[in-house]
């Protein structure tokens, strides 16, 4: 159990990296004009990945769930690999990334690394979906991955629909009018 919570306090500390990030990025998309939306459903993002870590350590320790080899190791492979995936989406997007929905107008649409794929609009989003499952299922904690997963898709049902208005809006532009 130990080694599970040096896990959890990993993608942690991994999610602190992520907000520094963030907030740098912010800072660099106000200075050019960036629009915020989405403020609402942010604070439910924030509980729910908060909920995540906490349920993963709490259902791992109340409910005894076992350690089970065949599960851990491929569910230890999908963490890893999400993790990687939502990287390369943050240095892809460089300073355009964010936790939050913030569009700088004007700017065309990242078509580079893993948004090169017209089929993948969110990678960032498929290794949110991928992390959700996998960490808890690394010690077997499937209530914990039931849960985070069906929340998380009314979540990002709500979110992906305000980022792509708010991406559609910055990079539309109008032509001047014709006489």
């Amino acid at each position: 159990m130990i080694w599970y919570g040096l896990l959890v306090a990993a993608v942690a500390g991994e999610r602190v990296a992520e907000l520094v990030v963030a907030r740098r990025n912010e800072r660099w998309s106000s200075a050019r004009g960036a629009t915020v939306t989405g403020q609402g459903h942010y604070p439910a993002m924030v509980a729910l990945h908060t909920g995540l870590l906490a349920g993963c350590l709490a259902e791992v320790w109340l409910a005894g769930r076992p350690f089970v080899p065949a599960l851990a190791w491929p569910m230890l492979a999908v963490l890893a690999a999400a993790q990687a995936l939502r990287w390369w989406c943050i240095r892809t997007l460089g300073p355009r990334w964010n936790t939050r929905v913030i569009v700088v107008p004007g700017l065309p649409l990242v078509t580079g690394g893993p948004y090169r794929w017209p089929w993948l609009r969110h990678p960032n989003y498929v290794a949110v979906v991928a992390e959700g499952v996998a960490l808890p299922l690394v010690h077997t904690a499937w209530v914990t991955a039931a849960v985070f997963t069906a929340l998380n898709a009314a979540l990002l049902t709500v979110r992906i629909r305000c980022e792509n208005r708010a991406l559609a809006a910055a990079t539309t532009t109008t032509a001047p009018a014709q006489a």
